[in-house]
This record gives structure tokens, sequence and C-alpha cells, in this order.
């Protein structure tokens, strides 16, 4: 749906502080190069506390961080082939989450059911990824697509991002072109119009034009116009629950989004640059060195200005969760009609799963009604 990009004063909800996550997508976790054969460690979506290892075949896991037996921390105990051993007793469970050995049980003597949840584990553009939800929607949700991965001509720079606030006010500093004011000492981008709005089920698509000026264009290598100006559409594709999003002619940002808690998000990012023509032989030597300089100097300068920003506004939401804001930007009110649309969707499946369940199997669910979306 076409949307109108006239900037004017709306009243923010409030309660898009407070939502939690639709748990029927994939997540990311951890770079997968982080966790070696043989390790297990811990990661949380949403409050829920996963212990994720890699077994001696190099597979990953995911079970539920408590052992089934004492609520211990299952990313404190060890890994022993494919299984991972829980370390106050020594109970062991294999893949499925599944008790298959008690060291202090007789051999002839029948296990306990005592199982752990496992959950849905991929490992994919050097991230891995893990499915927190309903296991039989998994075949319907999909891992976000990054062609460029196996680009050769792209330089592609891992980013770590970790917030201290909720996830809400992270995806709108990412939907959110008008802040260049924030990055003056950088020589940030300035003169923003949004062009172009969409929202759908899930996604918000919007268009800036932005303008560039002094070293950053330069460095970029995007061209200027006379005066040493550069006008570039600024292209962010919201799709729930992560970003793509693309400057003109020069790079290609997929933002991988962790909601941790109501006070923690985390990122994985992959930015793709123009790969500087040599051959293979160079580019696999200088890559290592480019790589954490451009990170570094160049994205992490203005990402560490974001944060600051970010953590103020969830440290004085917290303070006072009933002061009244007011936005203009069209994009940041679509972006949060989508985050509680995909909240209530989930609050909705759950409870009917929960319906459909024999009693002596249910779950618990969130039980609070989230109000109508914004208009």
């Amino acid at each position: 749906m076409e949307l109108a990009t006239t900037l004017k004063s709306q009243t923010i909800q409030n309660r898009i502080r407070e939502v939690g996550i639709n748990e029927n997508y994939w997540y990311p976790v951890a770079w997968a190069d982080q966790l070696k054969a043989g390790q297990v460690v811990p990661a949380t979506i949403w409050q829920k506390s996963i212990a994720v290892y890699r077994d001696s075949e190099g597979y990953v896991h995911a079970l539920e961080n408590a052992c089934p037996h004492k609520g211990i921390e299952l990313h404190l105990g060890e890994v022993q082939g494919d299984r991972i051993i829980c370390p106050y007793h020594g109970w062991e469970f294999n893949t499925e989450g599944e008790c298959v050995n008690i060291p202090y049980f007789p051999k002839e003597q029948k296990l306990p059911c005592a199982k752990a949840r496992n959950y849905p584990v991929e490992e994919k553009y050097g991230v891995i990824w893990i499915f927190p939800g309903d296991p039989e929607l998994v075949t319907n949700r999909q891992i976000p697509d990054v062609p460029e991965y196996s680009d050769p001509n792209c330089l592609m720079i891992p980013i770590t991002g970790v917030f201290n606030a909720h996830f809400s006010i992270c995806n709108e500093n990412t939907m959110d072109v008008f802040h260049g004011y924030l990055h003056k000492n950088l020589h940030g981008w300035f003169d923003p119009h949004l062009i172009k709005l969409q929202e759908g089920e899930g996604s918000v698509w919007a268009d800036y034009l932005v303008s560039y000026q002094g070293w950053l264009s330069r460095f970029l290598g995007i061209g200027t116009d006379g005066k040493g100006v550069t006008t570039r559409t600024v292209s962010i594709h919201y799709q729930y629950p992560h970003y793509h999003s693309t400057l003109e002619g020069f790079s290609s940002l997929y933002l991988m989004r962790l909601p941790v808690g109501p006070n923690e998000t985390r990122s994985f990012s992959l930015l793709f640059l123009p790969q500087i023509r040599m051959s293979q032989k160079i580019q696999l030597l200088i890559q290592p060195l480019i790589v954490p300089l451009v990170r570094r100097f160049l994205f992490m300068r203005f990402l560490e200005q974001d944060i600051g920003m970010m953590e103020s506004e969830q440290r004085n939401y917290r303070a006072n969760p009933n002061r009244r804001y007011v936005e203009v930007n069209p994009a940041i009110i679509a972006l949060q009609r989508v985050i509680v649309r995909q909240y209530e969707q989930f609050v909705q499946q759950s409870s009917q799963l929960q319906y459909h369940r024999p009693k002596d199997t249910q779950i618990s669910v969130p039980t609070e009604a989230i109000a109508s979306s914004p208009g």
C-alpha cells in the first residue's frame, strides 16, 4: 500500500515500547566462526535462554538452556560427540533434547522421561539462526536472502551491534534518515527528503533522497556536482523482523535484528561495498586489513553516536512511560504499525495453539491485549 510522504505531527503510541516479538521468524544469535566444534554458548531470544553448541562433526544444535533435572544452565556444561552434558550431575542429552544417559544409573534401569526443548537451527551467511516459535511453522518462514554474500566483486564487512534499548527504538533509528544532524561532525548526510513510502502486512519500504558533501562523498567515490555535493537515493526495506538498506550506487547493508529482552537488542549486520578490482591473491592479502579499518573508522563512528541516542531514549521512556512523544516521519508510524501488528498476530496464534493443545501439554502464552494499531 502506497502511503503519503508528507511530514506531519503524530503522537507516538507508547505501547510500541512494551510489545514483544513474533517468535515465528528466524533470528540470528551468533557469528558462525565464533562457535568452534565442541563449544557451547548461551543465546537469548526475547527472554528465552538457549544453549547453542557445535558437535564434534561440526553441526550446530540448540536446546533450551535449562537441564530438565534441576534447571541448571546447559551452556555451563560440555559437549561430547553430539551430546551436551549437564555440569551438575552429568546427565546427557542428545540433539533432540532427550536424556540418553545418567552416569550413576544402572545400565538396565529405564531412564526418566526428561527432555529439554530443542529449536530449529540453521547456519547461513556466516550467521547461526534459530527459530524460537512454533516448529510447525518453520517451513513458512525463510532466512533473509543475501545475494551479495557470494559475489566476489563485493567487500563484505560483518558488524555486531549491542544496544541497551527496546528493539522498536533500534528499528526506528534504522528507518530514520532525518537524524543526519547527529553526525554533523562526521560530515554526514544532509537535506533528506522522503520520496516514497509503502507499507505491507509485515513490511515497510521507504526511499529517501539524501545529499552528501565533503570527505565522505569523496571517500565513498560516488561523485559530486560542481559544488562538491552528491545526492543519492537511500532505500530502506524492513521485512519483519530484519532490514535491508542500500545507498544508490555504493553500499548494501543487511541488518539482522536480535531482540534479547525489553531493554536489550543486538544486531548482526553484513555491509557490502564495491570491491576494488585487483587479483584475487592481492584481495585475500589486504582484506583482513581493510575490513577492520572500514568497520572501525567509517561505520562504527556513526553507529556509536546512534547508540548514545537510542539508549538515552530508552532511559527516558523507562523513567516515565506515560510521557507523550510526537513523531513527524510517516515511515516511523508505519513501522510501528507493523511491529504491533506482528506481535498481535503472534499472541493470537499462540492462544489458538494453546486452545487446541491437550490440557496436559498446554503452554503459557502472553495474555495481555494490544489495542488496535494506530491509524
